[in-house]
């Protein structure tokens, strides 16, 4: 078998479920990917999927996102520390809608 395919076949079975990515055999959600590359910048995956979760039950999509106010979006950033992620998050959403 050719190597690429190998270890797309053994990512299948060993990879580690995580919120933001899609299972095998389904299309990833850019947003979440997005959202999750965000909050992962200098901050580990046990400390992002609680926010994680807690940003995509709140703004299921950039277009939600891009409404809320940056106030309540800096609230729920509150603990993941380097709020011009957040800050800049907001912003970038904005403009996507726009």
């Amino acid at each position: 078998m050719i190597f690429h395919l190998s270890l797309l076949k053994w990512y299948d079975v060993h990879c580690r479920r995580l919120p933001w990515r899609a299972l095998p055999g389904q299309q990833s959600d850019p947003y979440h990917v997005w959202l999750s590359e965000i909050m992962l910048q200098q901050t580990t995956v046990s400390a992002v999927i609680p926010y994680f979760n807690r940003f995509c039950t709140r703004w299921p999509t950039v277009f939600v996102l891009a409404e809320a106010g940056l106030d309540d979006i800096l609230r729920e950033w509150d603990g993941l520390g380097y709020y011009a992620r957040a800050r800049n998050l907001h912003a970038c959403a904005r403009k996507i809608v726009d």
